[in-house]
């Protein structure tokens, strides 16, 4: 993280070694070292870095294409963070129920883009149940952190996954497009079936926390797949002659809008550098 300082040095998901104290007294003693964790930067043109989470065994980002949609450029960031710290991550496609045929094209563009660099969409429906048989299985005897914008209705499905949890829903704005903040603080929750499950507060930004302009396309699978046939290492595959990556998104083997979220990235990282 270079010399970016953290608002929490304690996380959700830290495992400790703790002194219970006299008359309920306690102290955390040890902070046991992280295996990974996902960060966020706090502000915009901030140094400061918030932890969201650590020690997680899959991450799923819920997104849904409409009412709200979710925007590429905030889920390619959640993403690249997974990457760049080694967490397993998956995108759920929630409210599967509300997409019919006036969504097929933005369904398929959806799928070419997310599952062409890799990975993997499961869609749901916390309304209906589909497959939240799947999604349990998935969460099984793991640390599971669920995150996602405001309104994509992540509480619901926490809640449609474990009868015993009872996590308060909102109600999306028809003017914003919006949901409100259900959520307000991390919290970690065991499941009937076994594992844990992380619930985040909704986020409306995911600022990255700064990385070298060298690395960035190391936290895009489908660049990294290809990146050594580039002619010069390292390569930014930008303005370099015989990029790979370049020639793959003019001939549609990498996304172009994927391309466009990766040079968004590293101008932001110029700029706030």
């Amino acid at each position: 993280m270079k010399d970016s300082r953290t608002t929490n040095p304690l996380a959700v998901g830290d495992i400790v070694d703790y002194d219970p104290g006299d008359e309920g007294k306690g102290m955390i003693t040890a902070i046991h070292p992280r295996r990974n964790y996902i960060i966020r930067k706090s502000t915009n043109l901030s140094r400061e870095a918030h932890i969201i989470a650590s020690n997680i065994d899959i991450a799923f980002l819920i997104v849904t294409l409409d009412f709200p949609e979710t925007k590429s450029a905030f889920i390619d960031r959640f993403l690249v963070t997974c990457e760049a710290y080694r967490v397993p991550v998956k995108l759920i496609l929630n409210k599967f129920d509300l997409i019919d045929e006036n969504y097929t094209e933005m369904l398929a563009g959806f799928k070419e883009i997310y599952e062409g660099a890799g990975y993997e969409i499961i869609e749901i429906s916390a309304h209906t149940g589909y497959n939240l048989n799947l999604l349990r299985e998935e969460c099984n005897g793991k640390v599971t952190l669920f995150s996602g914008q405001s309104g994509v209705g992540k509480s619901s499905l926490i809640n449609a996954l474990d009868s015993k949890l009872v996590l308060r829903t909102g109600e999306i704005s028809d003017y914003h497009q919006q949901g409100k903040h259900t959520t307000t603080f991390y919290e970690m929750h065991p499941l009937a079936t076994g594992g844990f499950i992380i619930d985040t507060p909704g986020i409306k930004g995911f600022g990255l926390i700064e990385m070298a302009k060298e690395e960035l396309s190391h936290y895009f699978p489908e660049m990294l797949r290809i990146s050594d046939n580039c002619r010069f290492a390292p390569c930014t595959h930008t303005h370099e002659p015989g990029c790979a990556v370049k020639e793959a998104v003019e001939d549609g083997r990498i996304s172009a809008d994927r391309y466009i979220s990766y040079l968004g990235m590293l101008e932001e990282e110029e700029k706030y550098r």
